[in-house]
């Protein structure tokens, strides 16, 4: 099955939502064929790869997302170069923005640790909202929703609670009406388990190896 039928497949799924495809292990040649297919918001997990990918594909009107753990001692050199980052999580990352993000707020996401395994990054559910509330001193951000990554697990069941908890955590900020937060977007969910992610009120999918394999 082609990247293009690939896609097609899994549009076929959603009622609107946004596929950023991760492209970690894909290379200019395969990002263009993701275009040609109707992909337009392309995530990268590495400073320096996002950096020579974008120089690659110059010619093209893409959205950049920036998914992985960004140092902060890094910040400066792709601030200017992404649309949406999805990995805020602490006031030193938030400050490194600040001080090097030019013209208009970037659009962030605010990384929440859902699941049991203690190696996945993000801030506590129960610290979110006072970290969200307290950006609003940061002109330079807008937190324009959460971005969650479910356990590595096949308990279906699990999985479905660790969104359903990001679900009612964005519903709880969006309520607040924080100028500097809308909050309206939930990233979450990945090739292993985007079908559940979409059952909890996903708008942004981290789609990478399913874009690429054949079936689904």
């Amino acid at each position: 099955m082609s990247i293009a039928d690939q896609v097609k497949r899994i549009k076929q799924e959603l009622q609107g939502q946004i596929i950023v495809a991760a492209t970690k292990y894909v290379e200019a040649d395969r990002i263009r064929e993701l275009v040609s297919a109707g992909i337009n918001d392309v995530g990268e997990n590495r400073v320096q790869d996002l950096i020579r990918k974008q120089d690659q594909l110059s010619d093209l009107s893409l959205r950049w997302h920036f998914i992985g753990s960004l140092q902060s001692n890094k910040v400066k050199l792709i601030v200017n170069r992404i649309d949406f980052l999805h990995s805020l999580d602490r006031v030193s990352l938030a400050q490194a923005i600040q001080q090097y993000r030019e013209n208009k707020p970037l659009d962030c996401f605010i990384e929440v640790h859902i699941a049991q395994e203690s190696t996945k990054s993000g801030l506590p559910c129960e610290e979110t909202s006072d970290f969200i509330r307290n950006l609003a001193e940061y002109d330079k951000i807008r937190v324009v929703g959460l971005m969650g990554m479910a356990t590595l697990t096949n308990e279906l069941d699990q999985i479905g609670g660790e969104f359903q908890c990001l679900l009612k955590l964005r519903d709880d900020i969006q309520a607040r009406h924080w100028q500097h937060a809308p909050c309206q977007f939930l990233s979450m969910g990945m090739s292993n388990d985007y079908r559940i992610a979409l059952e909890h009120g996903a708008t942004h999918l981290r789609l990478g190896s399913v874009l690429f394999r054949n079936g689904g």
